[in-house]
């Protein structure tokens, strides 16, 4: 019997495969869970459907986090911090007060979990702060932290 996944099942396939397998084991396990379904002639066109809208959204998402990538780079925000003598900063700038300087003075709205900052940034001067906008695009913002 053909089936099709509609979740991943161990040892037999991904969500969305269609496979050949037993048909107690279809009938007993795989359709009572709804882990799959019958691959009807219906079902599988549904399923040729479906994949073609994923593909429209991923390449929509795709174009989108691009455009947003070519507003952010280049762009440079300022972050203020108390500093004392010597340049030694009191505290840290974290992505939360990144993405607020960004939504402030850009008008662009990055969510702070996106920013891919390893370390708080302690220290004043200019700071690249890569952010991942989509599984394959990156862009780069410069933070310039300015004693307050």
């Amino acid at each position: 019997m053909e089936v099709i996944l509609l979740e991943d099942v161990k040892s037999l396939g991904k969500k969305g495969e269609i496979v050949t397998i037993n048909d107690g084991y279809a009938r007993n396990f795989i359709l009572k869970k709804k882990l799959g379904i019958e691959a009807t002639a219906k079902n599988r066109n549904d399923l040729k459907l479906k994949q073609a809208n994923e593909i429209k959204v991923a390449k929509e998402q795709f174009e989108q986090a691009q455009a947003l990538a070519a507003r952010v780079e280049g762009k440079a925000v300022t972050v203020t911090i108390k500093a004392g003598e010597g340049g030694k900063t009191f505290g840290s700038i974290s992505t939360k007060e990144i993405s607020a300087a960004v939504s402030s003075q850009l008008g662009l709205d990055l969510d702070k979990k996106k920013m891919q900052l390893t370390d708080p940034i302690k220290s004043l001067g200019t700071h690249i702060v890569p952010i991942r906008l989509h599984k394959d695009v990156t862009a780069q913002l410069t933070v310039k932290v300015v004693e307050e």
